[in-house]
């Protein structure tokens, strides 16, 4: 097996992230993605503001170095990636949507730590919260015009609000699909996490959620019956994931089993890696958000709107950083930027809710007729 080193640049605040570099990159797959897109070796290096000798010769020393060869190319036609090569960047493409969340986390962490360390004055808000394509984004802003550094660790809704109760953090973040029954799936795995007068709800988004299948559709899949037909493969997400919860709630709902859903057992860590299963075809379809399915250049059937919270402990609603956060999410800058999001539209964002009024398996009052 071949080691694998990773180290990290660190830049000043005010310079610019290169788009073409993911923030875990490695500079042999970037002229495999290059020749791959191009075609060729002389339009791969001025993609890559390279000199053509550089990447031929870089080529030439990573084919010694993996004993494999990378790149086929005759002269007068355009060059390919040789099987090998196609491979190896498939790997690495399937390893970066499965990891996607963890280096997003990682990233943050290490931001958080050295924001403290040249910062005195920088806030800081500890949040555990269930993998959310606008989350950066708020994060980003919020460091931007606040100095406020939201530190997210991405993980499942469960693990989420499990880690705001233990005190591992000042806020999570999960979502569900409001509407459910008091004896509902929703209500079994949420309900005990959360206590009315010692939880705050905040309004954070509406979000859709849907079914992700190849480009075209080619197998016609509609509606989550249609996932039971012969043939058809299935990647979920895993236990414990929000979006897990929302799917079970769907198939409870229209009285589906799971166990007549080819590959439902079959997961993958976040919204990012479902929507590459598919794209790749290892799979036929995937649930999650729509985003993640654009990004891949999936077709999405949307199937369900649910919300997306924070959630903080009613004592830490007046943490002056907690403060700050709230305004920020109530402006319409932000708001404005969450509705531009594909699948995302802002919904009461920043306001505080109360537990009985906005999950209905917390009131058992029978309604008046």
């Amino acid at each position: 097996m071949h080691r694998v080193a990773l180290t990290y640049t660190l830049a000043g605040e005010h310079t610019p992230r290169d788009t073409h570099q993911s923030d875990l990159h490695h500079p042999l797959m970037a002229l495999l993605k290059a020749v791959h897109e191009t075609g060729s070796i002389s339009a791969a290096a001025r993609r890559l503001e390279l000199s053509y000798r550089h990447v031929w010769g870089e080529l030439k020393r990573w084919e010694g170095e993996l004993a494999h060869p990378l790149v086929t190319w005759i002269k007068g036609q355009p060059a390919t990636l040789a099987p090998f090569g196609e491979k190896l960047l498939w790997a690495e493409r399937r390893a970066q949507a499965r990891l996607a969340p963890q280096i997003e986390a990682l990233r943050s962490e290490l931001e958080q730590a050295f924001a403290i360390a040249f910062d005195d004055a920088a806030g800081v808000i500890p949040l555990y919260a269930s993998h959310d394509d606008a989350l950066p984004r708020l994060r980003d802003l919020a460091r931007a015009e606040h100095q406020l550094h939201l530190d997210i660790q991405f993980t499942g809704s469960v693990d989420a609000l499990a880690a705001l109760n233990e005190g591992r953090c000042l806020m999570a973040g999960f979502h569900a699909l409001i509407d459910a029954a008091p004896r509902s799936p929703t209500a079994k795995v949420y309900r005990p996490m959360l206590q009315p007068g010692r939880h705050k709800l905040i309004s954070f988004a509406r979000r859709t959620q849907g079914l992700m299948v190849a480009t075209g559709n080619p197998l016609s899949i509609t509606s989550l019956s249609e996932l039971g037909r012969a043939g058809v493969r299935f990647v979920n997400r895993r236990l414990g994931t929000g979006t897990r919860v929302v799917l079970e709630e769907l198939l409870h709902t229209q009285r589906l089993v799971s166990a007549d859903i080819e590959g439902y057992e079959l997961t993958e860590p976040s919204h990012q890696a479902v929507a590459e299963a598919v794209a790749s075809g290892r799979a036929d379809a995937a649930f999650g958000i729509e985003t993640a399915a654009l990004a891949k250049g999936l077709a999405f059937i949307p199937l369900a709107q649910e919300s997306y919270f924070l959630v903080t402990l009613q004592a830490s609603l007046a943490h002056p950083q907690v403060a700050t956060l709230l305004a920020l999410l109530r402006s319409a800058a932000w708001q404005q930027a969450l509705d531009a999001i594909p699948g995302y539209a802002a919904h009461r964002s920043g306001e505080v809710l109360s537990l009985r009024k906005v999950l209905p398996w917390w009131n058992y009052r029978k309604p008046k007729r």
